[in-house]
């Protein structure tokens, strides 16, 4: 219990209606959450408004109620503020007494790579003996307990929550993504953090945020808030990002793998294989001179494929090292990294390759693209998910995107579907989105094949394969069970493969053993 005056004084309170000498037991957003007792904050979000369920968390006991707009009718005191977002990640900063402060915090964020630069990070850490937290889009892990997640960002009373959870299990280090939806709504408001990264800024969730504007401006706000004894991690090869490094006040590290003179140099990058091998270069006196005896060049190798990965491990590496974690560890545990699903992911490997890779948007399939370039094979073959219900904009620069691209790795064909048996009702490709789709390959002259469903275009796309070729599964939403059905059909084509070691492991992976 706490009295409801101790726990409001952060609040810049504007106007209010009702005493506050009373204990509070808790705090909820959820009207269905509601305990005896509890202060409930009407928060408003894209599709509705706690405010309308007011009413509703009366009935359910709450003692009082945090507004922006008073609610006529209801004997229950009410205390209005400007933004009550804003208010219940202070409040509940407050309530939990202020968690993140006992933690060290990292955040990432960026258009393409938060999740598997947050595991990377994560596994880093893990090597150095460190008892971690984990919060991001797929899971959500408090020490040795993980469970799935259910937003990449979770609301503030729920991430101030996890953290107290945190520090209570004798956590230390927490990796966490930070979307730009969770910071436009305040979700990361009173986070502590250490260390930022920022991989990259590129178009999307315009649909979420109105324009790009709106986006960078969220994206953005992490670093413009930082404080001066906070760190930011930048990478100089995304424009977008190098123009916020003097937005900032806190102090700030590096990276790039093209632009030159930056902190943390990339050289002599492999990626014949697909899987990079490149040395890390140390141009940074202060970072050099904060950790005395670690080099200032040296080698990495990961297991994970593509260009994309090496700049994920380069955020990864230099927040290590900020936590004080030796090279040589670092070395190890991105050496042993396996990756995250659906990232680049190699599914199938013998005298043929079978990636799959979400291909979120354009700036996403550069990258993937981008490392094809570098690898060695015979030919390329694409099997594409259009993305439903996405809106006409998103699906032309995706397309324009795999026809700049086309050229350059040798594309003749593109093999597309709608995966109609395979989205639900929110992922339905429209009719518009399937003509944009093919208007731009029409117009950059490639020959295109819809199917409706997605078996037949993944059975299509196998077809097409000889020695030495590579079949990209790309696609979101409409590819997600794309990998499960190309090793049952590459079981069926290959039964002797069916036993192999490395099938076994591919079957389990896919069915989420």
């Amino acid at each position: 219990m706490i009295q409801l005056s101790k726990l409001l004084e952060p609040l810049e309170i504007l106007e209010r209606r009702g005493k506050d000498n009373l204990p509070v037991a808790g705090l909820a957003y959820h009207s269905e959450r509601v305990l005896p007792g509890y202060l409930f904050v009407c928060i408003k979000g894209y599709k509705t408004d706690g405010h309308l369920y007011l009413a509703r968390a009366v009935e359910k006991g709450a003692a009082a109620a945090v507004v922006e707009q008073f609610q006529e009718d209801l004997e229950i005191p009410q205390f209005r503020v400007a933004n009550s977002r804003q208010a219940l990640a202070v409040l509940a900063d407050h309530f939990y007494g202020h968690p993140s402060q006992k933690l060290k915090v990292i955040g990432i964020t960026a258009t393409n790579g938060k999740t598997t630069t947050s595991f990377m990070t994560n596994a880093i850490l893990e090597e150095h003996s460190l008892k971690t937290g984990l919060i991001g889009t797929v899971i959500i892990k408090v020490g040795n307990t993980v469970r799935p997640a259910e937003l990449t960002t979770p609301e503030s009373l729920d991430l101030h929550h996890l953290f107290q959870q945190m520090v209570e299990h004798g956590i230390t280090h927490v990796t966490m993504e930070a979307s730009s939806s969770g910071l436009e709504l305040y979700r990361v408001g009173n986070v502590d953090f250490d260390i930022v990264a920022v991989n990259n800024i590129g178009r999307e969730h315009i649909d979420l945020h109105g324009s790009f504007e709106n986006y960078f401006k969220a994206k953005a706000r992490l670093v413009r808030e930082a404080r001066p004894d906070q760190w930011v991690i930048f990478n100089l090869d995304c424009p977008i990002t190098a123009s916020l490094v003097g937005q900032t006040r806190a102090r700030t590290l590096t990276y790039g793998v093209k632009t030159s003179g930056a902190d943390c140099r990339v050289r002599d990058l492999d990626l014949s294989t697909g899987r990079a091998r490149f040395t890390v270069e140390i141009n940074n006196r202060a970072l050099a001179e904060q950790f005395p005896g670690q080099p200032r060049h040296f080698t990495i190798e990961l297991s994970v494929m593509g260009l994309h990965s090496v700049y994920n491990a380069m955020a990864a590496l230099l927040a290590a090292l900020l936590c004080g974690v030796p090279v040589a560890t670092i070395q190890k545990a991105l050496r042993r990294f396996r990756g995250v699903e659906r990232r680049f992911e190699l599914i199938f490997e013998d005298d043929i390759k079978v990636i799959d890779d979400h291909f979120a948007n354009s700036g996403n399939i550069d990258v993937t693209l981008e490392t094809l370039k570098f690898m060695d094979y015979r030919k390329l073959h694409i099997v594409y998910a259009i993305r439903g219900s996405r809106g006409v904009t998103v699906n032309t620069e995706n397309a324009q995107a795999l026809a700049r691209w086309a050229p350059v790795l040798g594309l003749d064909k593109i093999i597309a579907t709608t995966s109609r048996s395979h989205v639900t009702e929110k992922d339905i490709v429209t009719a518009e989105e399937e003509a944009a789709f093919r208007e731009v390959m029409a117009a950059a002259g490639l020959e295109v094949a819809v199917y409706p469903e997605l078996p037949a275009a993944i059975s299509a796309g196998l077809d097409r394969l000889q020695p030495g070729d590579i079949l990209l599964l790309a696609g979101c939403q409409g590819m997600d069970h794309g990998a499960r059905i190309c090793l049952e059909q590459i079981r069926q084509r290959r039964p002797h493969l069916a036993e192999a070691k490395i099938f076994k492991a591919l079957q389990n992976r896919v069915a989420g053993v």
